[in-house]
């Protein structure tokens, strides 16, 4: 089988057995998935990048955690053949392609697990590392009551794509980045072993793979902690043509105790233009209300800084809330009004 392999990849009429190619393998597998021929055009070859497009022999689209399995041992048999995990594709330098090797689509795993598990007074989930952030807040929620502590701006992001990284949020000057929000892992090793760990099994394997850009090993399930989620979010957008004004404001937000400031707290940069995908136009400050660019000081450069933060509270927490945000816009409002 593996001799097989190596001759399709070397073989120039290839393209003209690839579907022979792909029973084939599939039947050799054995595979509760699919696989489908590798496409110049199909979203294995492709990232959010767009730096590169690169082909690559066939897309694998696993039911669980055995098929990848299998996958990676085929792989690790042989010395020209690579496999690359791809969750939502938005990667920006081709990490998730294999030219010439396996893509293996983890999106097609979203729906394997899903367990609430209420452990000693703490609550998690249990998801798989091809689930969509989006997804699993949003079922959190409306089933259970409780959301994840920490999350990213952007949530079309696959579970084991964020872990494999850092999944920095507006949350984790508090909670630390996703990475610190899991208590437990399943992975497929490079040998294409199935393995739990955590930080007190297989513990190295855990830390390796926590942050570890896909070379330690592919997440196929992750235990997130949660927390209670908040009947109601207050949102605030301020905007500062001043950096030292800007870091000013973020480094006492982001160092005020639990309860004394904001629950997220983020901030980026967009363009004083109106062009409408990095200027004002792509700031709004709130459904209402566009951005008004009268309000922008004459000094103001060519890019401006906005803090974005939330205050959570429930419905019996309105007078707390007021008085925070009251203070909040009183302190860090003033050198725009009076810029």
């Amino acid at each position: 089988m593996i001799a097989y392999l190596g001759r399709i990849v070397h073989d120039n009429d290839a393209e003209s057995k690839l579907d022979d190619d792909v029973s084939s393998i599939s039947k050799s597998l054995d595979l509760q998935g699919s696989i489908e021929n590798g496409d110049v055009s199909s979203l294995a070859s492709k990232d959010f990048g767009g730096l590169y497009s690169v082909k690559p022999l066939f897309l694998i689209k696993p039911s669980g955690a055995e098929d990848i399995s299998r996958v990676v041992k085929l792989a690790s048999r042989t010395s020209n053949l690579t496999v690359a995990a791809r969750g939502n594709g938005h990667s920006i330098n081709g990490q998730a392609m294999a030219e010439g090797g396996l893509v293996i689509d983890m999106c097609s795993t979203e729906k394997n697990h899903f367990e609430f598990l209420p452990i000693n007074g703490s609550h998690y989930i249990d998801v798989s590392g091809g689930a969509l952030w989006e997804d699993v807040l949003t079922r959190c929620v409306s089933r259970y009551g409780y959301a994840p502590r920490s999350w990213t701006d952007y949530l079309s992001l696959t579970v084991g794509g964020t872990l494999s990284n850092a999944g920095v949020s507006g949350q984790a000057f508090r909670y630390g980045p996703q990475t610190s929000n899991v208590t437990e892992l399943e992975v497929v090793t490079g040998k294409g072993e199935i393995t739990v760990c955590s930080e007190t099994l297989n513990s190295e394997l855990f830390f390796g793979v926590l942050g570890g850009l896909g070379q330690f090993g592919v997440i196929t399930r992750a235990r997130i902690k949660l927390q209670q989620a908040p009947d109601m979010v207050r949102w605030i957008r301020v905007v500062y043509s001043e950096f030292e004004e800007f870091t000013r404001d973020a480094e006492f937000l982001v160092t005020q105790k639990e309860g004394e400031s904001f629950d997220y707290v983020e901030g980026f940069v967009f363009c004083n233009n109106d062009d409408p995908f990095n200027g004002w136009p792509s700031v709004p400050l709130d459904p209402g209300h566009e951005f008004n660019p009268t309000h922008i000081s004459q000094t103001a450069g060519s890019v401006l800084y906005c803090l974005e933060v939330a205050f959570h509270y429930r419905n019996s927490d309105h007078p707390t809330v007021d008085t925070v945000t009251i203070f909040f816009l009183v302190y860090s409002l003033i050198s725009c009004i009076m810029d």
